[in-house]
């Protein structure tokens, strides 16, 4: 079958398509005949070295694929054989046209919802209602989504009103991200292309503070965004790290200022976003969430789909699709 495999750590040009056997699925597994795959954001990230990859490569890479069942392991529903599904890989070999992956982790698409649709709104969309849920918001709150055009922040942006935010202040990269989250959403957009725009959100802010930041930049602004924050019951949710690095916060700045950090990540936050997979997936398939896919590339263009993803240009999700799907 031709996968992707990462052949070291770099740029694009280390994802290459080879010729790879078909993966069997073990006690436990599910072999799927992948349709649809999507390409992650932090998937370039460990490509390229910035977040530590755990194995030596080479390996076939990629988390995350929609397709059909069409083989299951020991001690796993044989009822699933045939069934449209999304899965999770262990940690590797989602970029192909086998896939095998826990049977614990598949989440079946609904008949109303396309394969590429499902790939495309899984991730964002399964972090994003833990996120709101967690924010606990009451229909008063001013709240902040960073990078509020793609990914995570396009879920957030399009549901935080829903969840009971009062008013969406959103931040994204450059004039056409912008339309984006007004168009998702956004009462106000802020450039966060603009080095000073902590500066300029506080200009937008007037008199007024945050109730609730959605920080997926982290680094060295989220400080100066806790700022921006009230008094004792401002809270930040702290979940992307776009910066290169976490909320460059202290123990030290929460107290002095008395507000709150709500870390999510970790084994039990994981636990949540995956048990957010089916909600995810059935609200997209009533249109209650929109997927955003911005193209659909071959299995071999994988290298092509990383560079178009670091070039920040795109404005939703990017599928590959191998040549033996439907």
């Amino acid at each position: 079958m031709q996968a992707i495999v990462m052949t070291g750590i770099g740029g694009p040009e280390v994802l290459v398509a080879e010729e790879v056997p078909v993966p069997q699925a073990g006690p436990g597994e599910v072999v799927i005949r992948a349709e649809a795959i999507p390409v992650l954001f932090p998937e370039t990230k460990l490509r390229s070295g910035a977040f530590p990859l755990g194995v030596e490569p080479p390996l076939v890479f990629g988390f995350q694929a929609a397709g059909v069942v069409t083989e299951v392991g020991t001690d796993v529903d044989p009822t699933l054989l045939g069934k449209r599904v999304t899965v999770a890989t262990k940690g590797f070999g989602a970029y192909a046209e086998f896939v095998s992956a826990p049977a614990t982790s598949t989440t079946l698409i609904p008949d109303s919802l396309s394969s590429a649709d499902a790939a495309a709104i899984l991730m964002s969309g399964s972090v994003a209602l833990p996120l709101l849920e967690t924010a606990r918001l009451t229909g008063t709150e001013t709240v902040l989504v960073e990078a509020a055009a793609t990914g995570i922040g396009s879920i957030l942006t399009q549901l935080a009103k829903e969840y009971g935010a009062a008013r969406v202040i959103a931040t994204a990269g450059g004039t056409a991200k912008a339309e984006q989250a007004r168009k998702l959403g956004a009462d106000e957009v802020i450039d966060h292309n603009d080095p000073e725009w902590p500066a300029r959100l506080r200009e937008t802010l007037s008199d007024t503070t945050l109730d609730v930041v959605f920080d997926s930049i982290g680094g060295p602004t989220a400080l100066d965004i806790l700022d921006l924050t009230t008094p004792l019951t401002g809270r930040m949710l702290s979940y992307g790290w776009l910066s290169g690095a976490p909320a460059q916060l202290s123990a030290t700045d929460l107290i002095t200022r008395g507000r709150t950090l709500i870390g999510c990540a970790g084994p039990d936050w994981l636990a949540r976003v995956a048990n957010a997979h089916t909600a995810t997936l059935q609200r997209a398939a009533k249109g209650d969430l929109a997927p955003l896919v911005e193209a659909v590339l071959p299995l071999n263009q994988a290298a092509h789909a990383h560079h178009l993803l670091e070039t920040r240009s795109v404005l939703g999700k990017l599928i590959l699709r191998p040549k033996n799907s439907a």
